[in-house]
């Protein structure tokens, strides 16, 4: 990725083996909460929620509960969302873009670990989940899903990886969108019932909305570091405010959603409970006044996507 003219940073390699060492006095050796806090925990609620969704919307079609599949896919989410987190960290690190972030530092862009390591530590997670998918698709025999995860995993890692990643081009969000909404929420339903109904699309859509709001509040956060590291997010092309428009109609649109459900399924409403915390980091995101602030909207709003996920499971059980 090219660097903004008129910067005087050295260049640094996209190879992490000609990458010259970092050099801060704040550098120091990775430890088990570096390495935890890389996996970005607050974001792995959007890993469990279209599992919740998806699981409830089965039961609609059977009227039984497949736990074992349902466990299944809730570990191929979770450990592709642990893989693409250290992924990032390894890719942007390697490219320098972290140079300039604002949030938590990064293993690969703090010089806290090598980026082989942080490779390697992400190939394993994508391996794992890739194991756990294989031996769904062997107990259903829906053999077409393999290729499913094989897409997920390539997408997974161009995210922010490879010569020219889509998440440098204002892509993130459609690449969220699509898996860790429609892909995740549907196919967790297919894996334990062969079949989708409409419910399981409505929440794959909501689910899907609430992890880009997500992403969006990452990015509102990064906007600047970002512009100057030359990474076009969605947020650093349409700016600041549409960002924060944006943000509020993605948080908000499921529960437009919830309020069409319940038309068929009356405890639908109590999704709406979830407004609790999806109002708060709404309010955040326009009222900030240190990006940093926005690293709680963000925790806020991926809270608020698991408790609307379980609310929304348990109108489909119910």
């Amino acid at each position: 990725m090219a660097r903004t003219a008129g910067r005087n940073t050295p260049h640094r390699s996209g190879n992490p083996q000609k990458r010259n060492a970092p050099t801060t006095p704040a550098s120091r050796r990775a430890g088990i909460g570096d390495w935890i806090g890389a996996a970005r925990l607050r974001t792995l609620p959007l890993g469990i929620t279209p599992v919740l969704i998806g699981t409830g919307a089965a039961r609609l079609v059977d009227g039984q509960f497949h736990w074992l599949l349902a466990l299944g896919c809730l570990a191929v989410a979770v450990l592709l969302q642990i893989g693409v987190n250290y992924s990032n960290d390894y890719s942007d690190g390697v490219r320098g873009t972290d140079d300039f972030r604002v949030g938590p530092a990064r293993l690969t862009g703090a010089g806290r670990a090598k980026p082989k390591t942080v490779l390697v530590v992400a190939l394993v997670f994508f391996a794992l989940a890739a194991l756990v998918g294989i031996a769904l698709v062997i107990r259903t025999q829906q053999w077409w899903m393999l290729i499913v995860g094989a897409v997920c995993v390539v997408a997974a890692w161009f995210y922010t990886g490879g010569k020219r990643p889509y998440g440098y081009f204002g892509l993130g969000e459609l690449f969220v969108f699509v898996f860790f909404g429609l892909v995740a929420t549907a196919g967790t339903t297919f894996i334990q019932v062969g079949t989708v109904p409409q419910e399981a699309w409505a929440g794959a859509v909501a689910a899907g909305l609430l992890a880009c709001a997500v992403l969006l509040a990452n990015n509102l956060r990064d906007i600047v570091p970002d512009k100057t590291a030359g990474k076009r997010t969605l947020s650093v092309l349409i700016g600041k405010r549409w960002t924060q428009v944006l943000f509020t109609v993605f948080v908000l649109a499921p529960f437009v959603i919830a309020a069409w459900l319940a038309l068929f399924y009356p405890i639908a409403w109590l999704a709406l409970l979830a407004l609790l915390g999806a109002l708060p980091a709404i309010l955040i995101v326009w009222t900030y006044r240190q990006p940093r602030e926005l690293v709680v909207a963000l925790s806020i709003t991926s809270l608020t996507s698991v408790a609307y996920g379980a609310l929304l499971a348990w109108a489909f059980i119910g």
